[in-house]
């Protein structure tokens, strides 16, 4: 045990242990070591040596090549070159700086004769004014805009070069006062020149050389730094010496060569950016600003400061988007450092302004990088809450890129709250769903009024804001079990619609409309994500869905956002887990929403939601979703047909107007099994002509469309005898009305909407008709009876009353523009029939006369 721990032991220092026997090598041992030696050295690395291949083919290459050659096609050579330029310089500055320049003018492309003795003996200017000749005479090749492949890397390689150049030079040329003072006079002389090529040219290596300082400053000052901390220790043990005094000397040549390397920053700013700034090519424009921006963020002991930071902010009204967008990015690197904000104080005073307006820049791409930079600006408290006024205007901004970037901005600054905390973290995140929902409705509070505008409100926020996806905390809110939170009427209304519409986005539904009018694609993890926020979303409102359905039923505005949710849910799901009851529950409640309401959104929401579940459903669900359907159809029928009796014995036409209403939607999605009811609407509409306008138009569109549906569903094969007269006897009770209205309304002095939506309907339903029975389209065929033409007498009428209508004014008809089923009765839908007329060549061209031509240049206009 001794032995192992005295082995294990550390030797003391200074003490070698005592050389052992087994320590020394006799000869013949000696020989087989050197044996091993060279086998070993034999078998040595092969990468090693193949870098020392590389390296003397390399070095061999750049032997046989130009530099400008090298810039143009062999990138991967300039550090080489670079190294073998310098390894001559101390012994002939000249002949190196000659090579130099050479590669600047032909990197412009002149084909010069320059030799070195002209550049020896002739100044700057007279070398320049030679260059500028040649680009007179066209020996100028422009390599810096060429398409040519060969050239791709032309100007990735150029920076590389005046980049690797500097840093070689960092330990001596670079501080001589000889090369790079006349260097950077040829760059700012060929920067200022009319030639474009030399002014981008000599821009991009004038830009380079001081972002390749300030590297190098960068380094310097740190050493700066470590020599000060040194040199403080030193003078801590003594005040005196050799060591003090040489680090002094170290102190004072890494200031003095950092003093030199800003006064060389200044001279190119002062020589080059001043001027090109404000270039007449963007491109030029552009890359001063960038290489800016890229100036005050690393070297802000220089730039960070008014007198450089002005052109950042007099370049945000550049009219070119691309300097402007450049501008911002730079500004936004800029605020994104925390230390930068106090010397930044006197500029966002005067800039801000400008800022706040370029979110509403005609260039998208411009607005949404300002947004970015608000953005900042409010995470640095440099912004009031009434600046931001015109930015929420945004929200229902037509370009997605901008509504998304606003609705960024507004969910950090108004909801998460977190604007002013560090631009990484999400402190708003912790907070309670209810909280940020209660935000949100806030903000919606706005946009009440339009369900539409609304959505696009939604749609903008959605990505980030997780609360709009916590399902259960939205229902329990809407079910008042959240005492956080008291919802007024318009708050309820926003929550519903905010919960239909973010279910929508959770499984891929659009809820704004898309401006390429495509269909999304998904891939398969797409798909599986959206499957599993269904599954979230029906879990959610499985047992709790008929509770909202029967807290909401009266409220017109709340329940058909409510039924729409039965469309996004797994049904089979019901099945699953064994909630039958609730789901039978929820379909008996949306059949008594369907009458309880006369409204057109909730009686499309109820029929959409009871046909989903007729085709979505299986085994006992569909069984019943069937039922109910066939029952609500019945039901309804019944309901037509006393309400037709109420109001010929006298009684109000509310009931009838209502179940009208309700047949029209119900007919537009099936056919609706009857015995008898279209004659008993084309009785009372030939009796009682005194009725409302608007009882009559939804008499006539739902004779109409059942005449539609006994068309369609008669077999052209072989059709009945009792089907096609049964056709005919409604087709001709349908025209003789629709007549009866084309004599009657033009000269009707009755005046109202109601009046015009009857003169719309008979003109669009008339033209339909005559469309659906084209006589051409029947002729020669077993069901040539049902073709129909009709009298000229009959088209004069039509046209005269179709004028009427495309002549009312814009005010009269946004009047109403409000009422329901505006879309359906206006202008446009006229002049949509009255064409498909003219297209299909249903009635004769030539027997219409000059009314033609009238809705023919009305409808142009």
């Amino acid at each position: 045990m001794a032995e192992t721990l005295a082995s294990m032991r550390r030797p003391k220092r200074g003490r070698p242990p005592r050389p052992r026997e087994s320590d020394f090598v006799t000869g013949e041992e000696f020989e087989e070591e050197e044996e091993d030696f060279a086998e070993a050295e034999r078998l040595a690395p092969q990468r090693s040596k193949r870098k020392r291949e590389a390296s003397a083919a390399a070095a061999a290459a750049v032997e046989d090549l130009t530099l400008i050659d090298i810039v143009k096609h062999n990138g991967r050579l300039i550090s080489h070159a670079v190294k073998r330029l310098l390894e001559n310089y101390e012994s002939d500055p000249k002949s190196v700086l000659f090579q130099i320049l050479i590669v600047l003018f032909e990197a412009c492309g002149a084909r010069h004769e320059i030799s070195a003795k002209d550049l020896d003996q002739a100044d700057v200017d007279d070398i320049v004014f030679k260059l500028v000749d040649l680009s007179k005479q066209g020996l100028v090749d422009d390599n810096y805009n060429s398409k040519r492949k060969d050239l791709k890397n032309f100007k990735e390689n150029l920076v590389s070069f005046w980049d690797s150049l500097v840093l070689e030079c960092q330990n001596g040329p670079l501080f001589d006062d000889f090369l790079f003072q006349k260097i950077k006079d040829y760059v700012v002389a060929m920067s200022c020149t009319p030639p474009r090529v030399y002014r981008q040219v000599a821009s991009l290596i004038g830009l380079q050389l001081v972002t390749s300082f300030i590297s190098v400053a960068k380094t310097l000052s740190g050493q700066r730094e470590t020599t000060q901390r040194q040199l403080n220790a030193e003078k801590k043990k003594q005040s005196d010496g050799p060591a003090v005094e040489s680090l002094n000397k170290r102190l004072s040549v890494t200031h003095e060569n950092i003093t030199y390397l800003e006064e060389l920053m200044r001279k190119i700013f002062g020589g080059l950016f001043m001027h090109r700034y404000r270039d007449v090519e963007p491109d030029i424009r552009m890359s001063c600003i960038k290489s800016l921006g890229i100036w005050v963020v690393s070297y802000p002991s220089l730039f960070l400061q008014d007198i450089y930071l002005k052109y950042l902010g007099w370049t945000l009204n550049d009219k070119n988007a691309g300097v402007r967008r450049t501008s911002i990015l730079a500004l936004q690197s800029l605020y994104d450092v925390d230390a930068n904000i106090p010397s930044l104080g006197l500029f966002t005073e005067r800039f801000y302004s400008r800022m706040i307006q370029l979110a509403d820049d005609i260039d998208i791409s411009v607005a949404v990088s300002a947004i970015g930079l608000i953005k900042q600006l409010l995470r640095h408290q440099l912004l009031s809450d009434d600046d931001l006024g015109p930015l929420y205007d945004l929200l229902i901004d037509e370009p997605p890129m901008i509504r998304r970037a606003i609705g960024e901005l507004v969910y950090d600054h108004l909801i998460a709250q977190n604007i002013k905390t560090s631009s990484g973290a999400r402190d708003g995140d912790n907070e309670s769903s209810e909280v940020h929902i209660g935000r949100m409705l806030q903000i919606l509070r706005e946009f009440s009024d339009d369900p539409v505008l609304s959505s696009y409100v939604i749609d903008d926020i959605w990505d980030d804001m997780k609360a709009m996806k916590d399902w259960k905390s939205i229902i329990s809110m809407l079910l008042d079990e959240t005492p956080l939170y008291e919802l007024t009427d318009m708050d309820g209304t926003n929550l519903v619609r905010m919960l239909r519409a973010s279910a929508k986005k959770a499984v891929g539904e659009r809820i704004v409309p898309a401006t390429d009018n495509r269909k999304p694609f998904y891939n398969k993890s797409q798909k599986e994500i959206l499957e599993n926020s269904k599954s979230e979303i029906t879990n959610a409102l499985m047992k709790r869905y008929p509770q909202l359905l029967r807290k909401y039923i009266p409220d017109k505005a709340k329940i058909s956002p409510l039924i729409d949710m039965m469309m996004l849910l797994k049904l089979e799901m019901y099945s699953l887990k064994r909630q039958e009851q609730n789901f039978k529950a929820a379909i008996d409640l949306i059949v008594d929403a369907f009458f309880k309401h006369g409204d057109k959104d909730t009686l499309r929401s109820c029929i959409r939601a009871i046909a989903f579940c007729c085709n979505n459903c299986q085994a006992d669900l569909l069984h019943y979703a069937e039922n109910k359907l066939k029952n609500l159809e019945d039901e309804l029928v019944l309901k037509v047909k006393t309400a037709i009796k109420e109001v010929e014995a006298g009684d109000d036409e509310y009931s009838l107007l209502v179940n009208l209403k309700r047949l029209h939607e119900l007919q537009l999605s099936k056919p609706v099994k009857n015995d008898g009811l279209f004659e008993d609407m084309y009785r009372i509409l030939s009796h009682l002509r005194e009725m409302d306008n608007e009882v009559k138009s939804f008499l006539l569109i739902n004779m109409y469309l059942e005449v539609a549906w006994c068309l369609h569903a008669i077999d052209v094969e072989n059709p009945s005898e009792t089907s096609i007269d049964g056709l005919l006897s409604k087709q001709s009770s349908l025209f003789e009305q629709l007549y009866y209205f084309l004599v009657v309304l033009p000269t009707c002095q009755k005046e109202g909407r109601s009046t015009t939506v009857l003169s719309c309907r008979v003109c669009i339903i008339t033209a339909e008709m005559w469309c659906l029975f084209k006589k051409s389209k029947y002729s020669s065929t077993r069901l040539e009876s049902l073709g129909y033409l009709p009298q000229l007498d009959v088209v004069q009428k039509f046209w005269k009353l179709c004028e009427q209508q495309l002549n009312i004014s814009d005010e009269t008809e946004d009047e109403d523009a409000n009422e329901e089923y505006i879309e359906d009765t206006n202008r446009d839908a006229v002049m949509i029939a009255a064409a498909k007329l003219l297209l299909a060549d249903t009635v004769s061209k030539h027997s219409t006369g000059v009314e033609v031509f009238a809705i023919v240049i009305l409808s142009v206009c």
